[in-house]
Protein backbone atom coordinates (compact mmCIF):
# COMPACT_ATOMS: atom_id res chain seq x y z
CA UNK A 1 0.00 0.00 0.00
CA UNK A 2 3.29 2.39 0.90
CA UNK A 3 4.32 1.39 -2.56
CA UNK A 4 1.19 2.17 -4.07
CA UNK A 5 1.28 5.75 -2.39
CA UNK A 6 4.63 6.70 -3.26
CA UNK A 7 4.19 5.63 -7.31
CA UNK A 8 0.48 7.86 -7.13
CA UNK A 9 3.12 10.66 -5.49
CA UNK A 10 5.56 10.78 -7.70
CA UNK A 11 3.35 10.87 -11.07
CA UNK A 12 1.16 13.48 -9.29
CA UNK A 13 5.10 15.73 -9.26
CA UNK A 14 6.10 14.74 -12.80
CA UNK A 15 2.71 15.26 -14.27
CA UNK A 16 3.25 18.90 -14.00
CA UNK A 17 6.84 19.02 -15.97
CA UNK A 18 5.74 16.72 -18.89
CA UNK A 19 2.79 18.54 -19.15
CA UNK A 20 4.86 22.24 -18.91
CA UNK A 21 7.50 20.41 -21.43
CA UNK A 22 5.00 19.25 -23.92
CA UNK A 23 3.11 23.38 -23.94
CA UNK A 24 6.48 24.83 -24.63
CA UNK A 25 7.95 22.86 -27.23
CA UNK A 26 7.88 25.12 -30.60
CA UNK A 27 7.04 23.83 -33.96
CA UNK A 28 9.67 24.70 -36.31
CA UNK A 29 9.29 25.65 -39.74
CA UNK A 30 12.13 26.26 -42.36
CA UNK A 31 12.87 27.78 -45.00
CA UNK A 32 16.12 26.61 -47.80
CA UNK A 33 17.69 28.21 -51.03
CA UNK A 34 18.60 24.51 -51.88
CA UNK A 35 20.53 25.38 -55.44
CA UNK A 36 18.98 24.37 -58.51
CA UNK A 37 16.80 21.26 -57.48
CA UNK A 38 16.41 19.96 -61.29
CA UNK A 39 15.61 16.56 -62.84
CA UNK A 40 17.79 14.94 -65.68
CA UNK A 41 15.07 15.56 -68.59
CA UNK A 42 14.90 18.86 -70.59
CA UNK A 43 11.99 21.11 -71.27
CA UNK A 44 11.24 22.64 -73.85
CA UNK A 45 9.64 25.30 -72.56
CA UNK A 46 12.78 26.16 -69.88
CA UNK A 47 16.50 27.06 -70.04
CA UNK A 48 17.16 23.91 -68.05
CA UNK A 49 19.30 22.57 -70.89
CA UNK A 50 22.37 22.57 -68.26
CA UNK A 51 21.00 20.13 -66.01
CA UNK A 52 20.87 17.03 -68.19
CA UNK A 53 23.41 14.57 -68.78
CA UNK A 54 24.12 15.97 -72.03
CA UNK A 55 24.74 19.74 -70.71
CA UNK A 56 27.63 21.64 -69.52
CA UNK A 57 26.56 20.10 -66.01
CA UNK A 58 26.97 16.56 -66.71
CA UNK A 59 24.05 16.80 -64.23
CA UNK A 60 23.13 12.78 -64.08
CA UNK A 61 20.66 10.20 -62.57
CA UNK A 62 23.15 9.37 -59.71
CA UNK A 63 23.81 13.08 -59.00
CA UNK A 64 20.35 14.14 -59.08
CA UNK A 65 19.66 11.41 -56.29
CA UNK A 66 22.78 12.62 -54.40
CA UNK A 67 21.45 16.39 -53.98
CA UNK A 68 17.98 14.57 -53.15
CA UNK A 69 19.51 12.39 -50.66
CA UNK A 70 21.06 15.65 -49.04
CA UNK A 71 18.07 17.59 -48.90
CA UNK A 72 16.35 14.79 -47.28
CA UNK A 73 19.19 14.29 -44.65
CA UNK A 74 19.08 18.36 -43.75
CA UNK A 75 15.23 18.36 -43.58
CA UNK A 76 16.23 15.29 -40.62
CA UNK A 77 18.71 16.96 -39.28
CA UNK A 78 16.08 20.27 -38.41
CA UNK A 79 13.91 17.89 -36.87
CA UNK A 80 11.08 17.27 -39.45
CA UNK A 81 10.15 20.70 -39.30
CA UNK A 82 6.51 21.21 -40.48
CA UNK A 83 6.66 23.20 -43.24
CA UNK A 84 10.00 23.59 -45.31
CA UNK A 85 9.94 26.75 -47.68
CA UNK A 86 12.01 25.90 -50.42
CA UNK A 87 13.71 28.19 -53.22
CA UNK A 88 15.03 26.61 -56.81
CA UNK A 89 12.99 24.11 -57.13
CA UNK A 90 11.74 22.97 -61.21
CA UNK A 91 8.90 21.18 -61.06
CA UNK A 92 6.66 18.81 -59.42
CA UNK A 93 8.44 15.66 -60.03
CA UNK A 94 11.68 16.84 -58.14
CA UNK A 95 9.49 17.19 -55.03
CA UNK A 96 7.76 13.92 -55.77
CA UNK A 97 10.81 12.47 -56.00
CA UNK A 98 11.84 13.77 -52.26
CA UNK A 99 8.49 13.05 -50.74
CA UNK A 100 8.14 9.38 -52.34
CA UNK A 101 11.63 8.01 -52.82
CA UNK A 102 13.64 9.55 -49.52
CA UNK A 103 12.71 8.88 -46.00
CA UNK A 104 10.68 11.57 -45.82
CA UNK A 105 8.04 9.41 -46.84
CA UNK A 106 7.49 8.00 -43.28
CA UNK A 107 7.39 11.28 -42.22
CA UNK A 108 3.87 12.00 -44.05
CA UNK A 109 5.73 14.75 -46.21
CA UNK A 110 3.27 16.59 -48.82
CA UNK A 111 3.80 19.36 -51.20
CA UNK A 112 2.82 22.55 -52.77
CA UNK A 113 4.19 24.21 -55.98
CA UNK A 114 2.96 25.98 -59.08
CA UNK A 115 4.77 26.68 -62.10
CA UNK A 116 5.97 30.12 -62.63
CA UNK A 117 7.21 32.08 -65.71
CA UNK A 118 10.99 31.77 -64.62
CA UNK A 119 13.08 31.38 -67.77
CA UNK A 120 15.64 28.96 -66.01
CA UNK A 121 12.19 27.03 -64.76
CA UNK A 122 12.73 27.50 -60.77
CA UNK A 123 10.13 27.83 -58.43
CA UNK A 124 9.21 27.86 -54.98
CA UNK A 125 7.60 25.27 -52.91
CA UNK A 126 6.03 24.26 -49.82
CA UNK A 127 7.03 21.02 -47.84
CA UNK A 128 4.33 20.28 -44.89
CA UNK A 129 3.46 17.41 -42.53
CA UNK A 130 0.25 16.25 -43.18
CA UNK A 131 0.15 15.20 -39.71
CA UNK A 132 0.45 18.44 -38.42
CA UNK A 133 -0.54 20.68 -40.84
CA UNK A 134 -3.71 21.04 -43.36
CA UNK A 135 -3.82 23.11 -46.06
CA UNK A 136 -6.63 24.85 -46.54
CA UNK A 137 -5.74 27.11 -49.45
CA UNK A 138 -3.29 27.95 -51.94
CA UNK A 139 -2.04 30.08 -54.85
CA UNK A 140 0.45 31.94 -56.72
CA UNK A 141 1.03 35.84 -56.61
CA UNK A 142 2.71 36.39 -60.08
CA UNK A 143 5.21 39.50 -59.75
CA UNK A 144 6.32 38.96 -63.64
CA UNK A 145 5.67 41.59 -66.20
CA UNK A 146 5.36 39.73 -69.56
CA UNK A 147 4.74 43.24 -71.33
CA UNK A 148 8.16 44.31 -69.99
CA UNK A 149 9.68 41.16 -71.05
CA UNK A 150 10.28 40.57 -66.74
CA UNK A 151 10.32 36.77 -66.30
CA UNK A 152 10.87 35.71 -62.28
CA UNK A 153 9.61 33.60 -59.21
CA UNK A 154 5.86 34.01 -58.41
CA UNK A 155 5.39 34.50 -54.71
CA UNK A 156 3.73 30.94 -53.02
CA UNK A 157 0.95 31.46 -50.87
CA UNK A 158 -0.27 28.72 -48.49
CA UNK A 159 -2.76 28.90 -46.12
CA UNK A 160 -3.72 26.62 -43.33
CA UNK A 161 -4.29 25.40 -40.12
CA UNK A 162 -1.55 23.97 -37.59
CA UNK A 163 -2.35 20.59 -35.46
CA UNK A 164 -3.10 22.60 -32.13
CA UNK A 165 -5.84 24.84 -34.13
CA UNK A 166 -3.81 28.07 -34.75
CA UNK A 167 -4.14 29.45 -38.31
CA UNK A 168 -1.39 30.72 -40.56
CA UNK A 169 -0.51 32.37 -43.63
CA UNK A 170 3.21 31.01 -45.03
CA UNK A 171 4.29 33.23 -48.55
CA UNK A 172 7.59 31.59 -49.33
CA UNK A 173 9.88 34.09 -51.74
CA UNK A 174 12.57 34.37 -54.18
CA UNK A 175 13.09 37.60 -55.75
CA UNK A 176 15.41 38.25 -58.68
CA UNK A 177 19.20 38.65 -58.25
CA UNK A 178 21.64 41.26 -58.05
CA UNK A 179 22.46 40.95 -61.70
CA UNK A 180 21.18 43.68 -63.23
CA UNK A 181 22.16 46.63 -60.93
CA UNK A 182 19.33 49.41 -60.49
CA UNK A 183 16.41 47.61 -62.36
CA UNK A 184 16.91 44.54 -60.22
CA UNK A 185 16.58 45.95 -57.12
CA UNK A 186 13.71 48.56 -58.57
CA UNK A 187 11.78 45.38 -58.90
CA UNK A 188 12.97 43.95 -55.40
CA UNK A 189 11.23 46.68 -54.42
CA UNK A 190 8.19 47.01 -56.45
CA UNK A 191 8.00 43.31 -54.78
CA UNK A 192 8.38 44.00 -51.67
CA UNK A 193 5.93 46.91 -51.79
CA UNK A 194 3.49 44.43 -53.39
CA UNK A 195 4.04 41.46 -50.66
CA UNK A 196 3.64 43.98 -47.73
CA UNK A 197 0.37 45.00 -48.87
CA UNK A 198 -0.91 41.04 -49.47
CA UNK A 199 0.90 40.36 -45.56
CA UNK A 200 -1.28 43.58 -44.30
CA UNK A 201 -3.94 42.33 -46.06
CA UNK A 202 -4.15 38.91 -44.41
CA UNK A 203 -3.41 40.32 -41.00
CA UNK A 204 -6.58 42.54 -41.32
CA UNK A 205 -8.99 39.69 -42.59
CA UNK A 206 -7.26 36.83 -39.71
CA UNK A 207 -6.26 38.81 -36.85
CA UNK A 208 -5.19 36.32 -34.96
CA UNK A 209 -3.51 33.97 -37.59
CA UNK A 210 0.37 34.28 -37.98
CA UNK A 211 1.55 35.55 -41.28
CA UNK A 212 5.06 34.46 -41.87
CA UNK A 213 7.12 35.43 -45.40
CA UNK A 214 10.12 33.87 -45.83
CA UNK A 215 12.32 33.38 -48.99
CA UNK A 216 15.36 33.73 -50.52
CA UNK A 217 14.97 37.99 -50.84
CA UNK A 218 18.44 38.98 -52.44
CA UNK A 219 18.65 41.86 -50.39
CA UNK A 220 19.64 41.79 -46.29
CA UNK A 221 17.65 43.76 -43.77
CA UNK A 222 19.58 46.66 -44.17
CA UNK A 223 19.34 46.95 -48.04
CA UNK A 224 16.59 49.33 -49.33
CA UNK A 225 14.59 46.69 -51.09
CA UNK A 226 13.62 45.55 -47.11
CA UNK A 227 14.28 48.59 -45.28
CA UNK A 228 12.13 50.96 -47.45
CA UNK A 229 10.49 48.80 -49.26
CA UNK A 230 8.85 46.88 -46.81
CA UNK A 231 8.49 49.63 -44.52
CA UNK A 232 11.01 48.71 -41.76
CA UNK A 233 13.38 51.64 -42.37
CA UNK A 234 16.33 50.30 -40.76
CA UNK A 235 14.51 49.01 -37.71
CA UNK A 236 13.41 45.47 -36.63
CA UNK A 237 9.79 46.69 -36.77
CA UNK A 238 6.72 48.63 -39.01
CA UNK A 239 4.15 50.54 -38.79
CA UNK A 240 1.79 47.45 -40.04
CA UNK A 241 2.55 45.53 -36.99
CA UNK A 242 5.45 42.97 -38.76
CA UNK A 243 8.99 42.33 -37.29
CA UNK A 244 11.98 41.59 -39.90
CA UNK A 245 13.21 38.22 -37.42
CA UNK A 246 16.91 38.43 -38.83
CA UNK A 247 17.45 41.89 -38.17
CA UNK A 248 19.16 40.67 -35.12
CA UNK A 249 21.41 38.37 -36.40
CA UNK A 250 24.66 39.38 -35.44
CA UNK A 251 27.42 41.05 -37.98
CA UNK A 252 29.35 38.61 -39.61
CA UNK A 253 26.70 35.55 -39.23
CA UNK A 254 24.28 34.92 -41.76
CA UNK A 255 22.91 32.33 -44.71
CA UNK A 256 24.99 33.48 -47.66
CA UNK A 257 28.50 34.04 -48.40
CA UNK A 258 29.86 36.73 -51.31
CA UNK A 259 33.06 37.51 -51.96
CA UNK A 260 34.24 36.30 -48.08
CA UNK A 261 31.49 38.59 -46.41
CA UNK A 262 28.42 37.07 -44.78
CA UNK A 263 24.78 38.47 -45.24
CA UNK A 264 20.96 37.58 -44.24
CA UNK A 265 19.74 37.43 -47.41
CA UNK A 266 17.57 34.85 -46.61
CA UNK A 267 14.63 35.63 -44.06
CA UNK A 268 11.78 35.72 -42.02
CA UNK A 269 9.26 38.21 -41.35
CA UNK A 270 6.44 38.15 -39.36
CA UNK A 271 3.72 39.73 -37.18
CA UNK A 272 4.78 38.42 -34.25
CA UNK A 273 8.02 38.21 -32.42
CA UNK A 274 9.72 34.84 -32.99
CA UNK A 275 12.93 33.18 -32.62
CA UNK A 276 15.06 31.98 -35.58
CA UNK A 277 18.39 30.63 -36.23
CA UNK A 278 20.69 29.71 -39.26
CA UNK A 279 21.31 26.09 -39.47
CA UNK A 280 24.79 25.66 -40.15
CA UNK A 281 26.01 22.20 -38.89
CA UNK A 282 29.64 21.17 -40.15
CA UNK A 283 28.83 19.53 -42.78
CA UNK A 284 26.91 21.95 -44.66
CA UNK A 285 29.95 24.14 -44.95
CA UNK A 286 33.59 23.69 -46.51
CA UNK A 287 36.63 25.54 -45.85
CA UNK A 288 36.93 29.14 -47.65
CA UNK A 289 40.33 28.95 -49.11
CA UNK A 290 39.97 32.27 -50.96
CA UNK A 291 38.34 34.19 -47.83
CA UNK A 292 39.44 32.28 -45.30
CA UNK A 293 36.62 30.74 -42.88
CA UNK A 294 33.90 28.00 -43.55
CA UNK A 295 31.48 29.37 -46.59
CA UNK A 296 28.72 27.00 -47.85
CA UNK A 297 29.25 23.51 -49.25
CA UNK A 298 27.88 24.23 -52.67
CA UNK A 299 26.51 21.43 -55.32
CA UNK A 300 28.54 23.52 -58.29
CA UNK A 301 31.35 26.13 -58.56
CA UNK A 302 30.91 27.37 -61.94
CA UNK A 303 30.71 24.57 -64.07
CA UNK A 304 32.77 22.11 -61.20
CA UNK A 305 30.70 19.30 -59.51
CA UNK A 306 31.50 19.80 -55.94
CA UNK A 307 28.87 17.12 -54.55
CA UNK A 308 28.01 19.97 -51.99
CA UNK A 309 24.09 20.61 -50.50
CA UNK A 310 23.98 23.99 -51.43
CA UNK A 311 25.27 27.74 -52.02
CA UNK A 312 22.76 28.76 -48.95
CA UNK A 313 22.06 27.81 -45.57
CA UNK A 314 18.93 26.92 -44.22
CA UNK A 315 16.57 28.83 -41.53
CA UNK A 316 14.65 28.01 -38.99
CA UNK A 317 11.99 30.04 -37.16
CA UNK A 318 10.39 28.67 -33.73
CA UNK A 319 7.01 29.08 -33.11
CA UNK A 320 5.50 28.14 -29.30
Amino acid sequence: MKTTRLVIVAIIFLLPSVLYGQEVEPLRMAFWNVENLFDTQHDTLKEDWAFTPQGENHWTAKRYADKRNKIYKTIAAMGYPVAVGLAEVENDRVLRDLCRFTPLRRVGYEFVHYESADLRGIDCALLYRRDMFEVTESYPIVVADSTEQFYTRDILLVGGVLDKGDSCYLLVNHWPSKRNGDEAERRRRAIAQRLLRIMDSLQQSHPTALVLAMGDFNAAPEEDAISQGLGFDGGYYNSEGFYNLMYNIPKGEGSYKYRGAWSCIDQMIANRELEVEIFAPDYLLIEDSRYMGKKPFRTYTGMKYLSGFSDHLPIIVKIP
